[in-house]
């Protein structure tokens, strides 16, 4: 398996290229040249397999030109280390929950799986690699834990200032060694603005050894795919046989993109529907035909405040840029941060069953588009305490109840330092660095 870029489609690269690279020379992003179609045994086998079992059949087609069969299993088996059950929680409706992680969010399946490939391929290298990530709350704790003492790599986290909840920030400025947090006086976007202008500037490529840890890097993106076929796995346990809709919190948009990556590859999924909250390009792109990012607006689902997602290239690239085909397995619907309070409160009081806003926001988008003759899956992207101050205000003692209540303290090496969205300044702590 091969990569291109989707900016240079007839340019190829090995998998080591493109997860070091992050982006293409372009400044686009990778795609794997093929999409392969895995065969019906596996299917067949799926319901009896283990969680690394699946994603080894899954990721092999991917890296198995790089990465030998005895290495793959064994970054799997410590990638998937955590249970990803599905949780019922009412009839026809389930939750996929992927925050049993070490630091409770989906995130660290991505940053697990890319931090233990960066670290294989990295050996024997005479430099450092330097592992830069913008992250709106959840993937900066993932990634400061996933690369935290790997061998040869720094990693350097930018987080819009006062914009993260503050047990998302103690994830972040907490490990330390090797791990650099930088608060940006600004927005995700201007995060991610910084990282995707360091990766294009020629002059600081030069000097320094980079890649990403964003989902723009496809060591994040392709191990996503694997809960996919886990949900479907434990549908199948269940005696239910039937393609599900899957409801997807969308910010960044590169959770849904590895959902559809998986349907290309075979797995059963009815429809898609992407939920954002009021950033909402991509529910106005399938109305409107217009694709026009808008400035970022904050909400209480911090995760998802991205006015223009990375992903969507990828997505729009599944379907031949063709918003007709896309239109067929796909819709999008945003929800205002009352409706995600209001859906919060309510199915704590009717189900017993917490949630954080961002899974909030795709559950409420499934009660009223997911119909009663379907079978829905919601995804449930991390754990409610991450936003404790949220949930305390509309559960009172809701988080204790349910025993989600979780002990830290602030760290002493917390990263006090803020600096300006302005590239010149981003630069010159890179360079000190490396």
């Amino acid at each position: 398996m091969q990569y291109f870029s989707l900016g240079s489609p007839n340019e190829r690269y090995s998998l080591k290229e493109v997860l070091f690279r992050g982006l293409a020379p372009d400044g686009s992003l990778f795609m794997p040249e093929e999409i392969p179609v895995l065969p019906d045994a596996f299917f067949d086998e799926l319901p009896g397999m283990s969680l690394d079992e699946i994603a080894f059949h899954v990721l092999k087609p991917y890296v198995s030109a790089d990465v030998e069969d005895n290495i793959l299993k064994r970054i799997v088996t410590e990638t998937f280390s955590f249970d990803i059950p599905l949780q019922k929680v009412e009839n026809g409706i389930w939750a996929l929950e992927l925050y049993h992680g070490p630091t409770q969010a989906f995130k660290d399946v991505g940053a697990r799986f890319l931090s233990r490939l960066l670290g294989h391929f990295n050996q024997g290298e005479s430099k450092k690699l330097m592992v830069l990530t913008a992250t709106s709350g959840d993937t900066g704790g993932a990634v400061a834990n996933g690369f935290h003492n790997i061998p040869g790599i720094e990693v350097v986290i930018l987080y819009p200032y006062k914009k993260v909840s503050p047990y998302q920030e103690h994830q972040m400025t907490s490990p330390g060694g090797n791990v650099h947090a930088i608060a940006v006086n600004g927005s995700f976007d201007d995060c991610q603005r910084l990282v995707k202008i360091a990766f294009n500037d020629e002059d600081l490529r030069s000097k320094v050894y980079m890649t990403s840890a964003n989902s723009i890097n496809m060591g994040r993106l392709l191990p996503q795919m694997v809960y996919y076929f886990q949900a479907v796995a434990q549908l199948r346990r269940q005696a239910i046989e039937e393609a599900p809709v899957l409801v997807v919190p969308s910010g960044n948009f590169g959770n849904i993109t590895a959902a559809m990556l998986a349907h290309k590859m075979g797995l059963p999924v009815k429809r898609f529907i992407a939920a954002t909250n009021a950033n909402d390009v991509v529910p106005r792109f399938l109305t409107s035909g217009a694709y026009e990012p808008l400035q970022t607006i904050p909400t209480i689902a911090n995760a998802m405040d991205v006015g223009d997602p990375s992903n969507f290239s990828r997505l729009y690239y599944l379907y031949a840029n063709d918003i007709s085909r896309m239109r067929q397995v796909m819709s999008s619907f945003s929800v205002t941060d009352d409706q995600i309070r209001q859906t919060i409160q309510s199915a704590y009081k009717e189900y017993g069953y917490v949630m954080d806003p961002h899974t909030a926001s795709a559950f409420f988008i499934l009660k009223h588009h997911v119909l009663t003759n379907e079978t829905g899956v919601f995804v449930s992207t991390a754990h409610p305490f991450k936003f404790n101050e949220v949930m305390d205000e509309l559960l009172p003692n809701g988080l204790k109840q349910a025993g989600y209540e979780i002990e830290f303290e602030a760290s002493a090496n917390k990263q006090e330092s803020v600096i300006e969205s302005e590239f010149e300044e981003f630069k010159q702590r890179i360079e000190k660095m490396a």
